[in-house]
């Protein structure tokens, strides 16, 4: 391993468990093997998940950085639909952008979270970026341009959702840091709709209870690590129960640089926007689909 490997990898090393990801090691056997894994989970399930990526000593270091700041989430009930857009928009009467839920969950911008965060540290190492898009087959993974967006911890209260939805970005990545005592589980439906296809119908049988079949359920630990498809398959975070929130943080990267969410998903899920997204009508968008 060169110079600046070292130099990027040594304070990742604190933070993720080396010894089952071999993060060091980008040329080495241990590395192709994970990243071989992950490529099969992702083609054949949809989603990968690392267990215990972060060192089993911090878990709980984890968990606290996301508590202290979870206060600051944007939080609003209102009425939404899978696509996240305005619900007065006008759409044919089968249209599954008809069919609305009410989402109380929350996030708290990557403003918010302090630069020496577990999570914060995650997203900004060169390493880590290199081996997720490694894990998706691609040379680079871009950060998110979004000063809102591109990190963030959501927030999912007792007797809350968050409810069926597709991300702005085409592949998310995710940690749990606090799992709620009950309820709280990630069901997603893979590959439900492509770059090049909305699959109206089957969204619409997800959404009203018949499309059963489609869906996938995960059980998802703190400082596990997982690698989804988030702008091409349907998911949701069932109710939460018990009286404990469930909070994870979503590191959103992108194969084009310069993506910036809209205006109004913008306001809508951090309550505020800033100028960057004001100047970024003609942003850079990865697909055609419908937000």
């Amino acid at each position: 391993m060169n110079a600046v490997a070292a130099h990027t990898t040594g304070p990742l090393a604190e933070v993720v468990d080396t010894g089952r990801y071999p993060l060091h090691d980008p040329a080495g056997p241990a590395w192709s093997a994970t990243v071989a894994r992950v490529r099969a989970d992702l083609r054949d399930v949809g989603c990968s998940v690392l267990p215990d990526f972060i060192r089993p000593e911090l878990r709980e270091t984890l968990r606290r950085e996301g508590a202290a700041i979870a206060p600051t989430a944007h939080y609003d009930v209102e009425t939404v639909n899978a696509y996240n857009i305005d619900i007065t928009t006008p759409l044919p009467d089968d249209h599954p952008g008809r069919l609305t839920v009410e989402r109380g969950n929350a996030f708290v911008a990557r403003d918010r979270i302090p630069a020496t965060a577990l999570i914060q540290r995650l997203y900004t190492s060169e390493v880590f970026q290199r081996f997720v898009a490694d894990c998706f087959g691609l040379d680079a993974m871009h950060e998110l341009a979004d000063p809102l967006s591109g990190l963030c911890l959501n927030v999912v209260n007792p007797g809350m959702e968050h409810p069926w939805h597709f991300d702005t970005n085409e592949f998310t990545v995710s940690m749990l840091t606090q799992e709620p005592e009950d309820g709280g589980v990630f069901e997603y439906c893979p590959g439900i709709r492509s770059a090049t296809g909305e699959n109206f119908a089957d969204v619409r049988a997800v959404l009203t209870g018949e499309g059963d079949h489609l869906v996938r359920t995960l059980t998802l630990r703190p400082g596990d690590l997982q690698l989804f498809q988030g702008r091409y398959s349907l998911h949701r975070v069932s109710p939460v129960g018990g009286d404990r929130p469930r909070h994870s943080a979503i590191f959103a990267y992108s194969e084009k640089p310069g993506v910036i969410g809209s205006v109004a998903r913008t306001r809508q899920l951090f309550g505020r926007v800033l100028p960057e997204h004001l100047a970024a009508e003609g942003r850079v968008r990865v697909d055609g689909l419908l937000d």
